[in-house]
């Protein structure tokens, strides 16, 4: 990384300005950077966003986009993707006055090289797995560390990070690149290889398959973008990988045939030794589980989770064997610290759209409606999810309303996408939620094309007497998702079987805007 692209050591005192200042990541990293005593200013758009609480904690007063924000006070410029150096007034000023401008993802791996840094990676599960680690890290008071996620994580207070008090209490540990004593985990992004800027002492990788099409036509572009991710890690470096997920086993085989110094440290159901999972029951709404904190431990350390799904155990192991590294790191027994473990496990409740329950209430003739918003937006993704909400909630009936992301992804994938809400009892589709980045008009498919392929599918179920409800009475669509709303309104006041004592759950499902369908109901 060159000169210009890092930041300085110490960042106490240092005025930094964050251009899309709103955006989750870039909020992250401003806590991040905060909690080292930089002093922040930043811009934005005057729309409001659940990040504008999280600035607001730190007296943080966002500027709309202008030339006059870039005084000669500021020294450094971190701006997002999503705001161009020729168009953005705040960066063609910092351009004028030669400040340093660094992207967001530079910036974070600026940050990562003066820590001993450790990026969570994968298609699926970053969130949760970042989460995870953090919440037991609290539980941790001898580890200084920080923890940047990619959303709110409730256990962390409402934000995306989380800073040790022994972080928080020493600065001099935010500018000691040579100590190697303070830990940084950060989730770490695949798209257009942004995790390359990271520079990793370990890596979790959770999964691999076909992802963003626009810049990885072929499961193979995607899959090489991984390798060559953990081909950065250090001589003898660890790369922690989920050994049930096809992909990741073929990805961390690969590196490894690059780098067979690199250390490959398994965990899953088929993981052998050291971090083998025995996933147990669902009960009382609590995923239980068993793990192997060292090998020929017997039996297993148990733990339980209370957000549903096999795919979140599955994280939930991720994070604990990063943790024992990290606590062997420190030169103790993991062992010794089950305790800590297990409480951070039952402390975890998710984040901000990440299976997160927004809300409870009555329908208007009486039945419990449960609202539930989860930003799966990739067929794996929302199978898995409403799976586990189906064995998590077993006596509720499930309407999810699903609005698929970008025509890319949708077209790649829409056998997949037509089959993965199968396990709802009542499917709402909605238009396609778009990218900046293409144009609908390239594509040769709309929202009314997956509705067609889901209907066919339930139909070949139905003639297959895998399930016993019509097509037309089980997907349903609506091109705005708000057009819904009153039909949602007369499924959830009709009467309930005997099947769902519990009453109903809504879902609204995707990385688009048809969130606003449970605010309305």
């Amino acid at each position: 990384m060159s000169e210009i692209n890092q930041l300085p050591e110490n960042l106490k005192g240092v005025h930094i300005h964050f251009v899309g200042i709103k955006g989750t990541g870039m909020a992250a990293l401003v806590e991040i950077l905060y909690s080292c005593g930089a002093v922040i200013t930043g811009s934005d758009v005057e729309e409001r966003f659940y990040t504008d609480e999280i600035l607001e904690k730190m007296n943080i007063k966002v500027l709309p986009f202008d030339a006059k924000n870039i005084t000669d006070k500021i020294q450094y410029v971190i701006y997002s993707s999503a705001y161009k150096p020729d168009v953005n007034p705040d960066l063609i000023q910092a351009m004028k006055m030669k400040i340093p401008c660094l992207l967001y993802t530079q910036a974070l791996g600026s940050y990562s090289s003066k820590a001993y840094s450790c990026g969570i990676c994968g298609v699926h599960g970053k969130t949760s797995t970042t989460g995870l680690t953090g919440t037991i890290l609290k539980k941790l008071d001898f580890i200084p560390s920080q923890v940047l996620a990619g959303s709110v994580i409730n256990s962390f207070g409402n934000t995306c990070t989380y800073t040790s008090s022994l972080v928080k209490n020493n600065p001099d540990v935010c500018k000691n690149v040579n100590s190697g004593t303070r830990i940084f985990v950060a989730e770490t992004c695949e798209y257009q290889r942004h995790f390359m800027s990271f520079c990793p002492q370990k890596i979790i990788l959770t999964s691999v398959e076909s992802d963003h099409q626009d810049c990885y036509p072929t499961y193979e572009d995607i899959r090489d973008a991984f390798v060559d991710y953990i081909c950065k890690l250090p001589e003898n470096g660890d790369l922690i990988y989920c050994a049930d997920d096809k992909g990741a086993v073929e990805t961390a085989l690969l590196a490894y045939n690059k780098r067979p110094d690199i250390k490959l440290i398994p965990y899953g159901q088929n993981a052998g030794g050291d971090f083998k999972l025995t996933y147990k029951a669902v009960e009382h709404e609590k995923n239980k589980f068993a793990i192997k904190l060292f090998e020929n431990e017997n039996p297993s350390s148990e733990f339980y989770l209370k957000v549903p799904g096999k795919h979140e155990v599955l994280d939930a192991a991720a994070a604990v064997t990063l943790v024992c590294q990290l606590i062997r790191f420190y030169g103790k027994h993991p062992k010794d610290y089950e305790k800590q473990i297990a409480q951070g496990f039952a402390d975890f409740s998710g984040g901000k759209r990440r299976s997160e329950i927004v809300r409870n209430f009555k329908s208007r003739s009486g039945n419990d409606v449960l609202v539930i918003d989860d930003y799966g937006h990739h067929p794996t993704a929302v199978k898995t999810t409403l799976e586990g909400f189906r064995e998590f909630y077993k006596g509720r009936k499930i309407i999810v309303d699903f609005m698929s992301h970008t025509y890319s992804r949708t077209q790649a994938l829409l056998k997949e996408f037509a089959e993965c809400t199968e396990s709802a009892d009542i499917i709402i589709l909605n238009k396609i939620y778009s990218s900046a980045r293409e144009k609908a008009s390239d594509f040769n498919i709309t929202g009314k094309t997956l509705y067609e392929e889901t209907l066919k599918h339930i139909e070949k179920k139905l003639k297959e007497g895998k399930i016993d409800i019509k097509a037309d009475e089980k997907v349903y669509y609506f091109e705005e998702p708000l057009d819904s709303v009153d039909f949602i309104r007369g499924e959830i006041d009709k009467p309930l079987s005997e099947d769902y004592p519990d009453g109903y759950l809504f879902v609204t499902m995707g990385a688009g805007d048809n969130w606003k369908i449970g605010k309305e109901i």
